[in-house]
């Protein structure tokens, strides 16, 4: 049997000892040293702890700048990044997640920071999966395991006008890495509108061998009537104009069925989250200025990855209906967030939309 390590834990596992080092990253302890929390002499709670003194919540959050990047993890590896928590305030578009692998200049984490906890419309909506939990009233918790060889940096960059405030922990484990772990990667990207017959691409440009393993997506319809007809398709290993794996329709992909639509009676559109697969949020019109129905999906192939050996491209379509019992091209508004891993190095993404074009309006 080989030797645990401490990575790739489960319910049968976790009585078996490792020698793993436990680690956290956090205000209170910004480089995760051992002993090295809860010293802090200066913070944001300096003023609500100046009767107590050192190691009374004198630093629980930082404060971003407009404008700034900062560093939220600067790790030595091996190691592998197990949990993160954090509650951000300010447009939530306007915080950009970024992580680097081993050195790499090139990000293989670039992704607004809701987005990248499946809540990408700037609003809370509970979700309660394996990979990603978003809990009262903004707590972004993400399990996705991250393993690296000799560096993780992780930043926040405030493209906002206003200074972000920010609480967060990263739980890391220092110990070897596995020949055969891969690097964790995810990729916003965002069309608004789509042009007209235009299938949506979610990722494209992967080289290398890996496996995707989740998609996230706020859906702005444009037009009236059901929205989710397309095909999400993946291209494997060289296919060319047909793929490999092609899908029956948007609401099947994210694991419901025929519209996620309960009755007029029942509500209509029905929310769940689940641990694969969920549709947390709808947004519905007010009746005034909120004209629109937005939605945020979410589907992960913890039991199913898709395996790719050299290379990788995922679209989807945007279809609903039109007279006569035809179909129709859509020109909604999509953003995405897909998740995979891969060996590195990790190739060029495409330029994040400028702040405008992510703005949530």
């Amino acid at each position: 049997m080989a030797e645990f390590n401490g990575l790739g834990l489960h319910l049968g596992n976790l009585s078996r000892v490792s020698p793993a080092q436990t680690r956290s990253i956090s205000p209170e302890n910004f480089t995760g040293e051992k002993g090295g929390g809860g010293r802090a002499t200066e913070g944001t709670g300096a003023g609500c702890a100046r009767d107590l003194g050192v190691g009374w919540k004198i630093s629980p959050s930082i404060r971003i700048a407009p404008g700034e990047a900062r560093t939220l993890a600067d790790i030595a590896g091996p190691g592998a990044i197990q949990q993160v928590w954090m509650t951000p305030s300010g447009h939530w578009r306007h915080a950009i997640l970024r992580v680097y692998w081993d050195d790499q200049e090139q990000p293989s984490v670039e992704c607004p920071v809701g987005d990248f906890f499946a809540c990408g419309w700037g609003r809370y909506a509970q979700v309660s999966s394996l990979a990603v939990c978003v809990n009262p009233g903004s707590a972004f918790n993400c399990y996705w395991e991250m393993p690296f060889r000799r560096r993780c940096r992780i930043t926040l960059t405030n493209i906002a006008d206003d200074a972000v405030t920010l609480y967060y922990q990263i739980n890391y484990t220092l110990t070897e890495v596995p020949e055969d772990a891969a690097y964790f990667h995810a990729q916003f990207r965002r069309v608004n509108p789509l042009p007209y017959k235009h299938v949506y691409t979610l990722l494209d440009g992967v080289r290398g061998q890996g496996q995707y393993v989740g998609t996230y997506m706020a859906w702005g319809v444009n037009n009236s009537g059901w929205w989710g007809e397309g095909e999400i398709k993946f291209y494997l290993d060289g296919d060319g104009e047909f793929p490999t794996i092609c899908g029956t329709g948007t609401e099947d992909y994210f694991c419901g069925s025929y519209n996620f639509d309960v009755g007029r009676e029942n509500g209509g559109y029905r929310e769940f989250t689940t641990p694969y697969a969920g549709l947390p949020q709808v947004l519905r019109p007010d009746g005034l200025y909120a004209s629109q129905t937005r939605f945020g999906l979410y589907r992960w192939h913890v039991m199913d990855p898709v395996r790719f050996r050299q290379d990788l491209r995922v679209t989807i379509q945007a279809l609903g209906w039109r007279s006569g019992g035809r179909y129709l091209p859509l020109q909604d508004d999509i953003a995405s967030v897909a998740f995979w891993y891969q060996t590195l190095p990790t190739a060029p993404f495409p330029p994040l939309p400028d702040r405008d074009c992510l703005e949530v309006i």
